[in-house]
């Protein structure tokens, strides 16, 4: 029997540890029984999560010639006794799933994979590298490789990495590198310069320890702009190396999958990346242009067409396009990256997007579960993933995976804003309304955090600062923003305000003669009024025109009046919302 000794490692996922060197398999601490052949399964699957690990790989590792057993059969009680262990199920797979006639899946959240001999899981960021060409239109350049190389660390499993948006709040701070790791709570920092002349590009980065301030490693790159996939590759891969951290060889192969690049397709994607990070409404539209730039200089370019799918997908959610152009065509370019790449992002933006057009909450929580196996430092793919359970009511399972994407993005405004909606919808006020402030103390003029501190207030029946904060609300997203004004009339209709709700409500029909206006919007306001067949009809044409907001139907709390009648169970069976809180891991 080959031998699948161990590795050293301890693998995490959900309430489990699969410890390879003691060959235990422990939820919670306890240990649970489990035979040779599927603990190997499961080692084998968790080595590379998200991957389908073929019948033939798994015979060749643990059915060799040489033994004398049918190993269709043993193959079958192996993932037979794996899924008893784990109280899984083959129809609706939380860890294991079988992909027919070609082999199985490990689709759970892996939290981490800790190497024993070296203190277990690393911490780094990455400072935004500077930009030393003078010339400030070229800062999209030095942001969009710091973006690259935060990326390419993020892969490693045995590295927990800040994610960007935290990153960039340190763009030309000056403070002392051991108080910067102190914030982060981080161990190693990368900090560079980048040069761009012509199509030659120059890197330059030093690895420091933080506690001692002390360098650990430097070294100068001088690239063709071709090569910049294989440059940002070689840093991580030289970076990773300094750290003492071992990679795997799904590892190893993610790294060493590069290839030349079109110049003028990769400029396009970095400035739609710049764009798209703005997170407004003007940033995302202008990114969803480079992308298209980029997608057309090279219609191979994987990574434009998650980037399009993002700007689409997240337009859609704010009603700043109409369904089919937002979440619809969201879907359709995440499927294109996913057929010419299978990456973190594509997987994160196919859920998103299905989420929202299709209702499909089951196969979202899929393509985010995947976008966490091929990459669980992706904090978007986290965030995303606790958002969807919160729509489905599982509020503890969600609070675990937006606090896992704040740890790894802690001054990421949209993921506090998530984080706190989660205590909107489970009606504790309070708690809701402290995240919120806290949020607005690292900005005060964040739309979003805003947006839901109304929400918060009008659940509360504290209207007169719901009413404050929507005004507030619609004068930062912009004051013709449809869904802000839409939301500042259904607070003044749960208010008792009627004649300024009917006013935004006609308002709104007008507006919706020349642009898109979410059916959503007016079902709100006439639910605030209490014109109940009114709120119905316009939550069937929300249904109908697929409007990416009544994703929260089940959870919302301002649709409260609504639960009690029929139609309302009805509406929510047609969207495949589960009845109940579904465990997910």
């Amino acid at each position: 029997m080959a031998d699948r000794r161990p590795s050293g490692e301890t693998i995490r996922f959900a309430e489990f540890e699969l410890d390879v060197l003691a060959v235990e398999l422990r939820k919670q601490g306890a240990k649970i029984k489990l035979q040779e052949q599927p603990f190997q399964v499961l080692e084998i699957l968790l080595q590379s999560p998200g991957r389908i690990v073929t019948r033939e790989e798994l015979q060749q590792k643990i059915w060799p010639s040489d033994t004398f057993v049918d190993f269709d059969h043993g193959l079958y009680n192996a993932i037979k006794r794996l899924r008893e262990a784990l109280g899984d199920n083959a129809e609706r797979p939380q860890y294991i799933e079988t992909v027919p006639r070609r082999g199985y899946r490990f689709i759970g959240s892996v939290r981490a994979v800790a190497e024993l001999r070296g203190g277990g899981i690393r911490s780094i960021a990455v400072l935004p590298l500077e930009n030393l060409s003078g010339d400030p239109e070229q800062e999209y350049f030095a942001d969009g490789l710091t973006e690259a190389l935060i990326t390419s660390l993020a892969n490693i499993r045995a590295l927990r990495v800040i994610s960007r948006t935290t990153a960039m709040q340190y763009k030309k701070v000056r403070r002392s590198l051991p108080k910067i790791a102190h914030e982060l709570g981080v161990e190693e920092i990368v900090e560079g310069t980048v040069m761009r002349s012509g199509n030659r590009v120059r890197i330059s980065a030093q690895l420091i320890n933080a506690s001692t301030d002390t360098h650990l490693w430097a070294e100068s790159y001088d690239r063709d702009l071709r090569d910049i996939l294989a440059l940002q590759s070689e840093v991580a891969r030289a970076i990773a190396g300094e750290i003492q951290i071992t990679l795997t060889p799904r590892e190893e192969a993610q790294l060493g999958r590069t290839r030349p690049v079109n110049r003028e397709a990769y400029e396009a994607y970095l400035k739609g990346r710049y764009y798209w990070n703005r997170r407004t409404p003007e940033g995302v539209k202008k990114g969803a242009e480079y992308f298209l730039q980029a997608i057309e200089r090279d219609p191979t370019y994987a990574g434009a067409y998650a980037g399009l799918a993002d700007s689409a997908g997240v337009a859609g959610f704010w009603g700043v396009v109409c369904p089919e152009d937002g979440c619809g065509k969201g879907k359709v370019a995440a499927r294109k990256a996913l057929m010419i790449e299978e990456t973190a992002e594509a997987h994160a933006s196919l859920g998103w997007s299905v989420l929202h057009y299709d209702f499909d909450y089951l196969s979202a929580i899929r393509e985010f579960q995947w976008a966490i196996a091929l990459n669980p430092n992706y904090a978007t793919a986290h965030q995303w993933y606790g958002q969807c359970l919160t729509y489905m009511g599982c509020f503890e399972e969600a609070t675990v995976e937006t606090s896992y994407a704040l740890e790894l993005d802690p001054l990421s405004l949209i993921i506090h804003t998530g984080h706190a909606a989660i205590f909107w919808v489970s009606r504790k006020w309070d708690h809701a309304i402290e995240l919120c402030n806290k949020g607005l103390e690292l900005d005060p003029n964040f739309a979003v955090l805003h947006w839901l501190l109304a929400h918060v207030y009008q659940g509360a029946c504290a209207y007169d600062e719901a009413i404050l904060e929507r005004q507030r609300a619609v004068e930062l997203f912009g004051g013709g923003s449809p869904f802000a004004v839409a939301e500042l009339g259904g607070t003044y209709a749960a208010a008792g305000k009627t004649t300024e709700a009917r006013q935004i409500l006609k308002a709104l029909h007008d507006l919706s003669k020349s642009q898109y206006v979410s059916a959503h919007a007016f079902a709100l306001i006439h639910t605030g009024l209490r014109e109940i067949d009114e709120a119905f009809l316009w939550l069937d044409k929300a249904y109908q025109e697929r409007s990416a907001i009544l994703a929260w139907i089940k959870v919302d709390p301002r649709l409260d009046p609504l639960r009690s009648d029929p139609r309302f169970e009805s509406l929510l069976q047609r969207m495949n919302l589960p009845t109940q809180a579904v465990l997910i891991p």
